[in-house]
């Protein structure tokens, strides 16, 4: 097996984690916060848009079984990218959409898929979403972890009432 880091933001964490958890040749998947200056930053200081992080999730996969690009477009199916300043119900740029590149390579894969996804001509409007270096990547508390199914009934009112669900199935299962 070949592990590889991927770190993905796409507004609120707790989003983001059960559609990379479902795929096959992932290993892992934590919430946390990166791309801000503040070290172990706590749920509450990201919240106040202090320490310059956003709400992310780091993703370990086997790149034998499910390769970068593979995971690059279930990111995009997740997320509005041409919402810069959060996503849906969620505002600011501790929400904000971001690829955290870990190499030269997932630099070139995730810049050849946004341009990609530009010129489709899915979304009337520019794809925003930034592609940063990675830097430290700091896990959220633990009552942030795979909470779709430590609070299943919560998890399922926030992604519907939040607007994320009817977004992805209008942009994406429906287009």
């Amino acid at each position: 097996m070949s592990k590889e880091t991927a770190v993905f933001a796409g507004g609120c964490f707790w989003c983001m984690v059960e559609p990379f958890e479902a795929m096959p040749g992932i290993e892992k998947v934590t919430s946390g916060y990166t791309g801000g200056h503040k070290e172990n930053p706590t749920y509450e200081e990201v919240c106040s848009g202090t320490t310059g992080h956003t709400e992310a999730v780091e993703v370990v996969f086997d790149n034998e079984t499910i390769s970068y690009p593979e995971l690059l477009n279930i990111y995009w199916q997740q997320t509005d990218p041409t919402d810069a300043m959060g996503q849906f119900v969620d505002r600011g740029d501790s929400y904000r959409p971001e690829i955290f590149v870990n190499s030269p390579e997932q630099a070139e894969a995730a810049q050849a898929s946004k341009e990609a996804l530009d010129a489709s001509g899915r979304f009337n409007k520019p794809v925003l979403t930034k592609i940063t270096k990675a830097s430290t990547f700091w896990p959220a508390e633990d009552y942030h972890q795979q909470f779709y199914q430590k609070n299943p009934a919560h998890y399922k009112r926030y992604s519907e009432l939040s607007g994320r669900k009817t977004f992805i199935k209008e942009a994406w299962e429906e287009a």
